[in-house]
């Protein structure tokens, strides 16, 4: 059954609106060699349930390599995908082929995505860490200044690959002051913000369980931590949001609202052996 957030929207949006829907940025495996392409999948959706609706072609790749340089994917391929009742989708496919051994964190921005059932705009920063023969560099971030409108990070205090089922995992949620958090007030830490995470089912779910078993959630602890166990194998996506203090606006096709930020990093876990 598909999920439909309910939000009221009161003062400084006080209360958290639901994700619901997540951006998926997904390689065709979770780990490469050197000069081996590899492709990576974006689409936009309900990850358990496999609901995808059209995902916008995104507003920028980048690639944070081993040695903590950046390189810019330039070229996309538009796919259509199966969506929601059938119906063809937009996604998006790129190839990237490592040069050097190392983790290299691929890095995708999206435009504000309009949420009909929030009556607000959603602009995420997608995270994945494609391990390349050597265990270098996977809890990179991006230098300042990269992603001008990228202020969120989820960055893995636990190495985000060679993880099996039942492992614990801990990432920090950081954002720079003045945003606004699930109260309404302006944080100073983001100490008890909500963290969404959903594993991802490649084909539909005919008989989906109860939403509390699709879409776990945690809160960050006092040092902006939080902590997940990961119950099976599989593709899994961690979230996190906030509101601007200032409220920033946008508007697209004679629709006007909010924008809200949203990080979020992709976790491959493996099979026990």
């Amino acid at each position: 059954m598909r999920r439909i957030a309910i939000v009221l929207w009161v003062l400084l949006f006080a209360n958290a609106a639901s994700f619901a829907h997540y951006n998926m940025l997904l390689p065709d495996r979770p780990w490469a060699n050197k000069d081996e392409k590899v492709t990576f999948t974006y689409q936009f959706g309900h990850p358990f349930e496999h609901e995808l609706f059209d995902a916008p072609e995104p507003r920028t790749v980048i690639v944070i390599l081993p040695d903590g340089k950046t390189q810019k994917v330039e070229k996309f391929s538009k796919l259509a995908l199966k969506g929601a009742d059938g119906k063809k989708v937009t996604g998006y496919r790129f190839t990237y082929e490592p040069t050097m051994r190392g983790d290299h964190t691929v890095v995708l921005q999206t435009p504000p995505i309009w949420m009909e059932e929030t009556k607000d705009f959603i602009q995420d920063t997608v995270k994945v860490v494609l391990h390349v023969q050597a265990q270098k560099n996977w809890d990179a971030d991006l230098p300042a200044g990269v992603l001008s409108d990228s202020k969120l990070k989820v960055i893995p205090l636990t190495r985000p690959y060679g993880l099996l089922s039942g492992m614990i995992f801990q990432a920090r949620f950081a954002l720079p002051p003045g945003k606004i958090g699930q109260t309404g007030k302006v944080l100073a830490t983001t100490a008890g913000q909500e963290v969404e995470i959903e594993r991802y089912n490649p084909e539909p779910v005919k008989n989906p369980p109860a939403d509390e078993f699709v879409t776990f959630k945690t809160k960050t602890d006092q040092n902006s931590v939080f902590t997940f166990a990961f119950p099976q194998a599989g593709w899994w996506c961690m979230t996190a949001g906030c509101h601007d203090q200032k409220q920033r606006q946008w508007t697209d096709a004679g629709r006007e609202g909010p924008i809200r930020e949203r990080a979020t990093l992709w976790i491959h876990v493996d099979e026990k052996k």
